[in-house]
């Protein structure tokens, strides 16, 4: 065989190998909406079924309850803990390939104040340089991969106290070399919790995430009226018609600002105008098709806002459509949507419906009662043509992204010591990461 025949064969079989890596996608899970900030994957060969005991790679007990979704990079996969029995908050790294503890760290001292939630209920995220976790103490604490701490600060020490009537939630997002930290608060102290005497200003903080400097600091204000200032969504980063922007959902409006300088860029509002003070926003937006989804809460509608480069407060001409006619079943309390092959997938927590919608239109494609009679909280998930969802009771349901039909149903959680299901499924090369009330399962091929 001559020279120039064996360099064609050699270079044929690279093409082969590259092209059957490329084929089948390994995705991380660096935020807990997913890689794309909109709950979806594009891995393929998911599992669809399996139990407790059968297809696990492995399980671990945790130490208390979260509604923190893992987080995963690489080999690492990140945990927002609260260990309940020595009242502590906890960093966690677990290997991927067995579970087993890489590092763990006690952040401070105190797992919760109230029955819904405990302190440890924002997820980490990461860059796979560093992972970040927040918690409700007001703790931004920065670690290496290794588990070396780079930084820490107390939110509360720099801005005051949390002015909220139940436990912060907010979930941190790492974006172009930034960490965006959002706090939409009362602005009077509630049971306590705030600044005493002053104003309490709602704001989103963009942090380097080398070093723990404020880069900047944008106030955002709000005509929103006692629990309605208060929102548990996430900065959301979208291109809309060619401009990269966060998204910000609460206090009754949605808003776009500048990635750079946190600038406001637009305004739209309100979801909500009786400013009805109990409606506090939990749903985050999410954005596909130069189309923002905004869920108002308490069973009304949800509302598709095209911004189309508008800038201001913008007005009804923005407003794309709105399910006030399918508010029955187009509504959406606390899971955020998705956005997968080009439409919104809304899951109705206390209706128990599913509902793929066209982005631009509003069209209703199919909706159909997701499976289990529990309520569900934890965000839908949509990978491999299909839809994951896990209700408060543990049950896993999946479901054709195609016509929305009960593939499967897989109970995984035993909630009778009262805890309940809330952090949303992660998928990463292959496997699903499922957190339940007091289990982390590794589901897929060991």
């Amino acid at each position: 065989m001559n020279e120039q025949r064996m360099r064609i064969i050699v270079v044929c079989l690279c093409l082969g190998v590259s092209i059957g890596v490329s084929s089948v996608q390994a995705d991380n899970w660096p935020h807990w909406r997913g890689p794309e900030f909109n709950g979806t994957s594009a891995e393929t060969g998911l599992p669809t079924d399996w139990s407790m005991t059968d297809n696990i790679a492995w399980k671990i007990n945790l130490p208390g309850c979260s509604s923190a979704t893992p987080i995963i990079w690489g080999d690492s996969v990140f945990l927002s803990n609260a260990d309940e029995g020595n009242d502590t908050l906890l960093a966690v790294c677990l290997d991927r390939k067995t579970g087993n503890t890489r590092w763990e760290h006690t952040i401070a001292q105190g797992t919760r104040r109230d029955r819904r939630s405990t302190y440890a209920a924002a997820s980490p995220v990461t860059d796979g340089e560093r992972v970040i976790f927040v918690y409700s103490t007001g703790e931004v604490v920065a670690f290496d991969i290794a588990g070396r701490r780079l930084w820490k600060r107390n939110l509360h020490e720099d801005y005051g106290p949390f002015a909220f009537q139940w436990t912060y939630a907010s979930s941190p997002t790492l974006y172009e070399g930034r960490l965006y930290i959002q706090v939409l608060q009362r602005d009077v102290t509630v049971g306590g919790r705030g600044k005493p005497g002053r104003a309490n200003d709602s704001y989103i903080l963009a942090v380097d995430p080398a070093t723990g400097k404020t880069l900047w600091r944008q106030i955002r204000p709000s005509k929103g009226v006692a629990e309605s200032r208060e929102a548990f969504t996430t900065p959301i980063p979208a291109e809309l018609d060619g401009t990269k922007q966060l998204l910000i959902g609460g206090g009754d409006c949605l808003t776009g600002h500048d990635l750079v300088t946190g600038e406001e860029l637009w305004r739209w509002g309100t979801y909500n105008p009786r400013r009805i003070g109990h409606w506090r926003l939990v749903p985050s937006p999410v954005a596909g098709k130069d189309i923002v989804l905004i869920c108002a809460p308490k069973n009304e509608p949800v509302y598709a806002i095209q911004p189309n480069k508008q800038t201001g407060v913008l007005d009804d001409s923005a407003l794309a459509w709105d399910s006030e006619l399918n508010r029955n079943v187009v509504t959406s309390d606390v899971p955020v949507p998705a956005f997968y092959d080009g439409d919104f997938f809304v899951l109705n927590d206390k209706r128990q419906h599913l509902s793929r919608i066209e982005p631009r239109t509003g069209e209703v494609k199919w909706s159909k009662r997701a499976p289990g009679r529990s309520k569900y909280e934890a965000s839908p998930v949509v990978a491999d043509g299909k839809v994951y969802v896990i209700n408060q009771a543990g049950d896993v349901g999946i479901m054709s992204a195609t016509d929305g039909e009960v593939l499967n149903v897989i109970p995984m959680d035993d909630t009778r010591g009262g805890d309940l299901v809330r952090a949303s499924i992660a998928v990463s090369q292959g496997q699903l990461f499922i957190r339940t009330s007091r289990t982390l399962y590794c589901v897929g091929p060991s």
